[in-house]
């Protein structure tokens, strides 16, 4: 199902330069940039917290409208959230690229899969396996897919799932490759049988096997009176 989600983020201007920058992050605010094919570069800020719940995976292809009374070049205008840099250590947002799309030109934007259905080679054993979870695919904004779902429930063990048994909306084209693949039942990997030397070897402590020569009874001991 095309998304129709439009989620409304309030921006401001901001000076540019290191020393801003960090006086933004201290103040709870991320310095960002909306750019595009058609907009000249404008530097913003968001409120941290606002952002923070955008920043999971799902919401790569959601488009946000622009509000801002100051920052009048960006005002309404339809963007991605395509980059939003943390710091390594505390995983706190630090820098947010804001894309600004045109609602009249396709794009490509990456959608998230959706795996349905129990695949037929379980029942003999296989174990599902998912190699992709997300392709790439053209569109028009407004068309753009929440998710994409797959069934798998027709995987026998060893069958595959490739980019080309994929279904999409119409509307819809998918760029990443039709060879690529998605998932497969694979034969679960037998235990390695224990080596002939390995099995013949006995065990700590166990008794001499059957027939086995013992030790000989008052051993020669060594002579201490030479």
């Amino acid at each position: 199902m095309a998304s129709g989600t439009r989620v409304e983020l309030p921006v401001t201007p901001r000076e540019t330069g290191k020393h801003f920058s960090r006086l933004n992050r201290t103040q709870g605010n991320i310095p960002g940039v909306v750019y595009g094919p058609k907009t000249e570069p404008v530097n913003v800020m968001v409120n941290e917290i606002l952002i923070r719940k955008y920043m999971g995976r799902k919401f790569e292809s959601t488009i946000f409208t622009l509000s801002s009374t100051e920052a009048k070049a960006v005002e309404k205008a339809a963007v991605l959230l395509r980059d939003i840099q943390v710091h390594p250590v505390t995983r706190r947002p630090v820098h947010i690229d804001f894309y600004a799309i045109d609602m009249n030109s396709n794009l490509r934007v990456s959608i998230g899969l959706r795996f349905e259905g129990k695949p037929i080679g379980l029942s003999d054993g296989g174990v599902l396996e998912l190699i992709g979870r997300e392709i790439e695919v053209e569109c028009k904004p407004n068309e753009i897919p929440d998710e994409i779902v797959v069934d798998v429930s027709g995987l026998g063990v060893g069958d595959a799932l490739h980019v080309s048994d994929v279904k999409v909306p119409a509307g819809v084209k998918i760029i990443s490759l039709p060879t690529l693949t998605l998932a497969t039942v694979a034969v679960p990997k037998e235990e390695a049988a224990p080596t002939p030397a390995a099995a013949a070897a006995p065990a700590a402590g166990a008794a001499p096997a059957a027939g086995a020569a013992a030790p000989a009874a008052g051993a020669a001991k060594k002579d201490d009176k030479k």
